[in-house]
């Protein structure tokens, strides 16, 4: 083990004092406690600003501290006064930043002032605005065929920001439109719809006050999306049962003490949340439910046979749904020693969360990344579908599906138009409103994007936030292929490791974070989110900026449209000088959904855009919703090698996303260090891996590239044999870009198969 790594178990509650502690800790060390505290109590409040963390929705009544851990260290990152200024860039050269690591990279603070690489110093210099849009314009307009550019978009961009990005970007001339959800969600939007009409979710926060079962299903709430929190402690109060899918028994799954909870702060107390945690194999999840669906489908036969009440919601299969009985045929089918053993689960156990589902007259079922990052994701979302099909659990208070987003506007930036696959009813729409031709061929998503760069027909990136060199797939021939474009634009808050891996020239844009005041020719404005429930609000800040040389991400991209569309007719600086009138033509582009877009924002907690699949209206071919088949229980490839582990990578509690805010991980008790993997320690004595030992990972692919990384250390974890966990983005090297789900490219970040060997200490 390594002298900074301290790995120290425990069996503490998550949440409590410890979460207090660690806010009060990230304030200290970014130098904002009073500004930083008075931002935390105005965020996610209905006259402040937006969590700029995860999407979990705001309740109707907010309290006076609607925020978590994570959200506050979110904002405490933001708000900080430590700033990277051009003094800061005239110390280092970018050789020697990219030396240091992603932490170090982000927790200099905020950047203050646009800058551009200087190749003969291998340096960062300060370049006006004015000059940073030139060349930007130049570039583009330099292009042989406007496919060769890239315009990712980040889900913290606001919707005005990313509807007027996605505008640029089409009339320039491609639908290349990568963006984050590519990369986590994009089976859910790729695989509800066949099954319901609609990528989204269908249940409001409401609905956890009613539900009688919630099913939670690769999804980590307490690290990632911690507000959430609050619902399953209160369900868990009031009786309801929580069955959890994971392989790592996570903390927060397990109790949780509220830190809004003066009883349970005064006394130290906790509430059990995981009533059963079923702790499956990585890749099991698809096994297990169809193992639920199995029994549930096997006693409605039984109840039928005996004259007893049906167990299956009859009425909703045969009005509502489609396809059911080549669903129960395969089910039936499906031996249970198959279920079994890719699972990892017994059998009395499914027999236990079959009858709780069956018991429950309203189901709420929560999905993360752990049933999307896999080649057959878009498959795996369908099968959730299903279980909530069986009992009419869609369209009722207190049930439905409820993918957990990551990012808070990774869905509304997706409903306003950035999308690579444009359907043809919206391209002739915005071809109406704005007088012009748009592009009709389908764009990239992230893996075509960086399939492009390593081609090199790719010669230009703009990011519009996020970090897409950390987080994608592939790192060293990323990295590598980053380095052979002409231009890098980054559009962001806080130096990253996008900004040292950079294109021949390079320009770094600074702009406001959420939190502060962005005040324009027409008065202080605000900006609108869609949360993962469908809710749309307004976000106002209330900081002044941390540098006066900074620009709103409105005004940066009306700044580069106006450099490069010399042209176009469209009056850039009106939408940059006041925001309605942005909300005025995303209501004339999406005139059903935005209908009022602007009375509407400015009501308390804005409005919920209309959701068909909640009002069993099902906008599928059939006009009904869809059973769909899966064909036996593995969700990812076999790979005949008997030494073969699964990886899954996941983010330590101090992280968001490729942001670290520190190198501990509290709730699995690791400190100091991320260059771990969890593993079970049957698996280890296997290999000949002594717990803390060092190890080397090798990836089995199938492409000829050989990917390994070395010098990680073995952690002996309760996870199940076959399976391995590791940090993203640390192990994102053994990922290959081509590994991913075919029907939508995400990456199968979360079933990876590898190899695991002990080094000679």
């Amino acid at each position: 083990m390594s002298d900074k790594l301290k790995f120290e178990p425990n069996e503490a509650p998550a949440g409590g004092w410890g979460a207090l502690n660690a806010t009060a800790k990230v304030l200290r060390h970014q130098r904002t406690m009073v500004k930083g505290g008075r931002s935390l109590l105005a965020m996610n409040q209905p006259d402040g600003f937006d969590c700029p963390g995860c999407a979990w929705p705001d309740p109707k009544h907010t309290s006076s501290f609607e925020f978590c851990e994570n959200g506050a260290k979110a904002v405490a990152w933001e708000t900080t006064e430590k700033r990277v200024t051009p003094e800061f860039f005239a110390k280092w050269t970018v050789t020697e930043l990219d030396q240091q690591s992603d932490y170090w990279l982000e927790d200099q603070g905020r950047l203050t002032d646009p800058m551009r690489y200087d190749k003969a110093t291998d340096k960062y210099v300060p370049v006006s605005w004015n000059d940073a849009f030139a060349l930007i314009g130049r570039e583009l307009r330099a292009l042989e065929d406007p496919n060769q550019a890239e315009f990712y978009a980040s889900g913290r961009a606001s919707n005005e920001a990313a509807f007027l990005y996605q505008l640029f970007a089409r009339l320039y001339g491609t639908n290349n439109l990568p963006d984050c959800s590519n990369m986590c969600h994009e089976p859910t939007s790729v695989g509800l719809p066949n099954s319901m009409g609609l990528g989204k979710g269908t249940i409001v926060l409401e609905d956890f006050e009613h539900t009688d079962a919630i099913f939670i299903i690769g999804q980590n709430p307490g690290t990632n999306s911690p507000r959430m929190m609050t619902e399953l402690h209160n369900a868990s109060r009031r009786g309801v049962p929580i069955v959890v899918f994971n392989p790592l028994k996570e903390r927060a799954l397990v109790r949780f003490a509220n830190p809004q909870d003066p009883i349970e702060m005064a006394t130290g107390g906790s509430t059990r949340i995981a009533s059963e945690f079923c702790q499956i194999k990585v890749g099991g999840d698809v096994a297990a439910l169809k193992g639920i669906m199995k029994l549930v489908i096997e006693a409605d036969d039984a109840a039928r046979a005996s004259g007893q009440p049906a167990v299956l919601d009859w009425t909703f299969i045969e009005e509502h749904t489609i396809g059911f009985e080549a669903l129960a045929e395969d089910l039936r089918l499906t031996k249970w020693d198959e279920i079994l053993e890719v699972s990892g689960l017994p059998y009395d156990q499914l027999v236990r969360v079959a009858q709780i589902y069956m018991n429950a007259k309203s189901v709420i079922a929560c999905y993360g990344m752990g049933v999307t990052q896999h080649v057959l994701g878009s498959d795996n979302v369908q099968q959730v579908a299903n279980l909530l099909f069986l009992r009419g659990n869609i369209g009722r208070k207190g049930a439905g599906i409820n993918p957990v987003r990551g990012h808070s506007n990774v869905q509304g930036a997706r409903t306003v138009g950035v999308d690579e696959k444009p359907s043809k009813a919206l391209l002739d729409q915005m071809g109406r409103i704005f007088d012009f031709e748009p592009p009709r061929e389908h764009g990239h998503n992230v893996v075509h994007a960086l399939e492009a760069m390593i081609e090199g027909t790719c010669k230009i990136f703009i990011g519009l936030g996020g970090n897409f060199v950390a987080a994608v797939p592939d790192t060293p021939r990323a990295i590598a292929a980053m380095r052979k474009l002409r231009l890098t634009v980054a559009i962001t808050t806080k130096l990253n490791r996008g900004h040292v891996v950079h294109g021949e020239e390079a320009l770094i844009l600074p702009c406001l974070a959420r939190s502060e005041i962005d005040f324009q020719e027409s008065g202080p404005q605000s900006i609108t989110v869609e949360d993962s429930m469908s809710f749309v609000h307004a976000s106002g800040g209330l900081h002044v900026p941390a540098s006066e040389n900074l620009k709103s991400e409105i005004a940066i991209v009306c700044g580069m449209a106006r450099a490069t569309l010399l042209n176009t007719r469209i009056d850039w600086k009106a939408f940059e000088d006041d925001y309605d009138l942005i909300r005025d033509r995303i209501e004339a582009v999406f005139t059903n959904i935005f209908k009022d877009f602007n009375t509407r924002i400015r009501r308390p907690g804005g409005f919920r855009l209309p959701n068909s699949a909640t009002d069993r209206i099902w906008r599928t071919p059939s006009g009904k919703a869809q059973f769909n088949v899966f064909k036996g229980v593995d969700e990812n490839p076999q790979v005949p090698h008997a030494e073969m582990l699964r990886m899954s990578t996941v983010r330590s509690h101090d992280q968001y996303n490729t942001t670290i805010y520190s190198m501990d991980d509290r709730y699995r008790g690791v400190y100091g260090s991320r260059m771990v993997v969890f593993m079970n320690k049957e698996d280890m004595a296997a290999r000949g891996i002594e717990p803390g030992g060092p190890i080397e990972l090798e990836a089995l692919n199938n492409d000829g590239i050989e990917r390994k990384l070395r010098n990680f250390t073995a952690l002996a974890y309760d996870i199940p044999r076959g399976s391995i966990a590791s940090y993203y983005p640390e192990t994102n090297a053994l990922i290959a870009v081509s590994y991913n789900d075919q029907k939508c490219q995400t990456p199968a970040s979360k079933s990876v198969p590898v190899l695991v060997r002990a080094m000679a200490s």
